[in-house]
């Protein structure tokens, strides 16, 4: 640490981007942990609760894009977002895993992985949670575990690692612009 000060008290440059470093991880290790527990705790609702949930969703989001929707009568509306739930159901494991996807690709960024081995490892740990996710519904009363539900896991999974490195390629773009734009602004105060 003592190298990292200098002789008037203040950090280094490379003490600052360090600690932002070490930030940056914890933040985005919670954050993946606390979506795998989000994850976890909707798998671990009984067959009920998780229908009445998904039903919840498919109620709001007709009212949100269903033009009219508000004025059917309630046992049409009941029969539409019946008719929709199956779909909305896997939208929301696909969504969840997208999510869950990203957030493990800004934690393997963040340690220093990048390329095609972050893209493997990111999809390697969500398709394993989400085989384990479905494993543990299995003891869920009134669930089950399919098979199809891990292929539409890992789809999402590819979804989030893919947003990911588009995300993280944009904010590099935008990084070195800006890096640019000062080095050229400190080069017009200093040449003249």
């Amino acid at each position: 640490m003592e190298d990292n000060i200098q002789r008037n008290g203040t950090e280094t440059e490379g003490a600052k981007s360090g600690r932002r470093l070490y930030w940056i991880r914890g933040i985005f290790l919670a954050a993946t942990l606390s979506w795998m527990i989000v994850i976890f705790s909707f798998s671990a609702q009984p067959a009920d609760d998780s229908g009445k949930t998904s039903q919840g969703v498919g109620a709001f989001l007709s009212e949100l894009f269903v033009p009219g929707y508000e004025d059917w009568s309630t046992q049409r509306q009941e029969a539409f977002v019946e008719k929709i739930d199956h779909p909305v159901r896997k939208a929301g494991h696909l969504t969840e895993y997208a999510i869950l996807g990203t957030l493990v690709c800004g934690t393997l960024f963040s340690f220093g992985l990048w390329g095609k081995r972050a893209a493997f490892a990111a999809e390697g740990v969500g398709v394993l949670y989400a085989a384990g996710d479905e494993f543990h519904q299995l003891f869920v009363p009134g669930r089950g575990s399919q098979v199809t539900d891990v292929l539409i896991d890992a789809g999402g999974v590819a979804v989030g690692v893919a947003a990911a490195f588009v995300i993280f390629r944009l904010m590099s773009r935008y990084r070195q612009r800006k890096r640019k734009r000062g080095t050229e602004e400190w080069e017009k105060k200093f040449s003249a």
